[in-house]
Order: structure tokens, then C-alpha cells, then sequence
């Protein structure tokens, strides 16, 4: 200290953090699902916002009901796409249960799909042949096939991993280590 050197020299250094770019500096992440069905539930999003917007565009019908239907839901659609790609991009799904997850993803994809085909049939069944009708019968059809392609992928995902697991067995064999007592060897 008489030499006038510091006591307490500071040991350690901040770590230098690298500069993430792009989206993960909000903790998004595409890990949770692979690019195929990345991609589809993208297009699941746009398209049926698509769909939604066009049908919102159409001034005048002359028989509503299907419009009606269709914008229900296309807007339906929409809006459930959103909490979904959240939950798999987000760290929201390390915190929730992921059979959960797939199991709420599965109901929407399938429920949703089935609804999209029923709106979009009976929409062009009922429209007037505008421009914009066939625009917004289209893209509803386009996010239909977007729907169906998710909901196979699910089901073969599914299917393949119940034939790789291998079935467990429950019967006991009487000459395991396990089943032995403790205290006496085995004769």
C-alpha cells in the first residue's frame, strides 16, 4: 500500500456478450418446429388473413349468408393461427406442457380446416362471380389445402412415432435381480 499500488484490483471482467440479430433478441425462436410446418403455419396466417381482408372488401352480395359464414371463419382462422405460431416461436413453449401444446395445435389445425372447406364451398356456392369474390374464394380454398396439408403432417408425425415406440412390458419374470429380497442370495 506504501508504494501506492491498488489493494482491491478489479479480478474479473464483464463477459462481452455477442450482438444477436434478427428475432432472437426477443427470445423467438423457430426450434420448436420444423420448417415444413413453419411454413405452413405461416401460410395458414397470411392466407386467411388474406381470405378475411378480401371478403371485408365486398360491397354488395346478394345472398349473404355464405359471406357472412365465410368471413366468420376466415377471421377465425386468423385469429387462432396467431396464439399458435406464438406459443411454438416464443419461450412461452418451454414453459407450458408441449403434449399440450400439439394437442391444442392438432384440434385447431383439424377443426379449423374441416370449417375452412365448408365455408369456402359454401361461399362459392352462394357468391355473386365479382372479382373480388372468386379472390376471396380462392385464397379461402388456398388456406384450406394449407390447413389439410398441416393436419396429414400431424397425423403422420403421430402414427410414426407410435411405431417406433416400442410397446412396454408389464409382466414380470420371476428370476430378475429386481424381484429377488434383499437379504437373502438367490438359492
Amino acid at each position: 500500500m506504501e508504494n501506492g499500488g491498488r489493494v482491491y484490483e478489479e479480478t474479473t471482467s464483464p463477459a462481452e456478450s455477442s450482438p444477436q440479430k434478427g428475432l432472437r433478441n426477443c427470445g423467438c425462436t423457430a426450434a420448436h418446429l420444423e420448417r415444413p410446418r413453419l411454413v405452413l403455419k405461416a401460410l395458414q396466417l397470411v392466407l386467411s388473413f388474406l381470405a378475411f381482408v378480401l371478403e371485408e372488401v365486398i360491397e354488395v352480395c346478394t345472398n349473404c349468408s355464405g359471406l357472412y359464414f365465410f368471413e366468420f371463419v376466415s377471421c377465425s382462422a386468423f385469429l387462432l393461427c396467431i396464439p399458435i405460431l406464438a406459443m411454438y416461436c416464443t419461450p412461452l413453449y418451454e414453459k407450458v406442457e408441449k403434449r399440450q401444446v400439439k394437442n391444442l395445435d392438432f384440434g385447431i389445425v383439424s377443426l379449423v380446416g374441416l370449417f375452412f372447406w365448408i365455408a369456402s364451398i359454401v361461399f362459392s356456392s352462394t357468391y355473386d362471380k365479382t372479382p373480388i369474390e372468386i379472390a376471396a374464394v380462392t385464397f379461402g380454398y388456398f388456406a384450406s389445402i394449407a390447413f389439410t396439408v398441416d393436419f396429414v403432417m400431424i397425423l403422420y408425425k403421430r402414427c410414426h412415432a407410435r411405431k417406433e415406440t416400442p410397446p412396454e412390458n408389464t409382466a414380470r419374470l420371476p428370476n430378475l435381480a429386481e424381484n429377488q429380497p434383499l437379504n437373502n442370495p438367490p438359492a
